[in-house]
């Protein structure tokens, strides 16, 4: 799939199954990540993924994290956070590594981790495969930032869950006129 058609073909998709993007496949959309727009080239961005039995683990930092908050969370509301990253194969944190720069502030670097989180998307979207971006409150929650190396500025932009569409979702029909204008002179 060319870029242009990767690009205006892509849908998040929600239900996500076996198989997902393997180790070699892993390497070519990390390698689409670092491209990502980057001023000053400081490569603000890691990546942490988690596959197979890790996925639990990555739950139970969730469940941990609720615990913390709210001492009375149901067992209900546990088993879904434990159950969270089993909805796909594989999942992706994207960390934005925020650092000191004296021409690069701080959302410069949090766009770059951005860019690079969508180059992932776009890459594994060319390759077959499907995925959707999540973020929620285990992105904002210190404990969960904290387990995954998120200190001081640092933030998380995402959590990119991967695999094959169990479905095709449709594709929206979007007028571009309600999002693009030309600038007029006044």
């Amino acid at each position: 799939m060319n870029a242009i058609d990767a690009l205006l073909t892509r849908k998040s998709a929600a239900k996500l199954v076996e198989p997902a993007p393997d180790d070699a496949a892993l390497q070519t959309l990390f390698q689409a990540a670092v491209r990502a727009p980057d001023h000053g080239c400081i490569r603000p961005w890691r990546f942490i993924y988690f596959k197979d039995e890790m996925r639990h683990e990555l739950g139970q930092i969730f469940v941990e994290a609720l615990k913390k908050n709210n001492p009375e969370a149901t067992q209900a509301s546990l088993e879904k956070e434990a159950n969270k990253p089993l909805r796909a194969p594989l999942v992706i944190a994207v960390i934005a590594k925020v650092q000191e720069h004296p021409k690069v502030p701080a959302v410069e670097q949090i766009i770059s981790a951005g860019a690079a989180a969508q180059n992932i998307m776009i890459a594994a979207h060319a390759m077959g495969y499907a995925g959707i971006w999540r973020s929620g409150s285990p992105c904002f929650d210190e404990y969960v930032r904290s387990r995954l190396g998120a200190i001081g500025d640092d933030m998380i932009v995402g959590f990119l869950y991967l695999g094959t569409a169990k479905t095709v979702p449709p594709m929206p029909d979007l007028s571009l006129a309600d999002y693009v204008s030309e600038w007029r002179s006044a």
